[in-house]
């Protein structure tokens, strides 16, 4: 059986851009490199086909090496400070989902 990481799935609708990316999104990748996350997708501009709720989402999923990493970050100190930069950017849904290891994707 393949082991399980746990993956937090981030769609954003960003209000004020340039604030979020001064602040909160020049902090936060060093904190979850620091509690054990890696990025897999960061982007904006994506397109909903379905069940949409913005216009213009923005994503982010991260990996984790397991739910209660995420956790420990989602829930420090270090991160509820950077949190409070992104207060009045946008809209949020997080959410943390437990899966297989995704494998590697081969160079292109």
């Amino acid at each position: 059986m393949a082991e399980l990481r746990c993956y937090m799935i981030v769609l954003a609708e960003l209000t004020d851009r340039e604030r979020f990316l001064k602040g909160y999104a020049r902090l936060v990748p060093d904190l979850v490199s620091q509690f054990g996350g890696r990025y897999l997708i960061r982007g904006a501009g994506g397109l909903f086909v379905e069940g949409g709720w913005c216009d213009s989402p923005s994503a982010l999923v991260s990996e984790w090496p397991s739910r209660e990493q995420a956790l420990r970050f989602w829930n420090s100190p270090e991160y509820a400070a950077a949190k409070k930069l992104r207060e009045g950017t946008g809209r949020f849904q997080v959410l943390l989902i437990d899966s297989p290891a995704l494998p590697a994707m081969p160079p292109a």
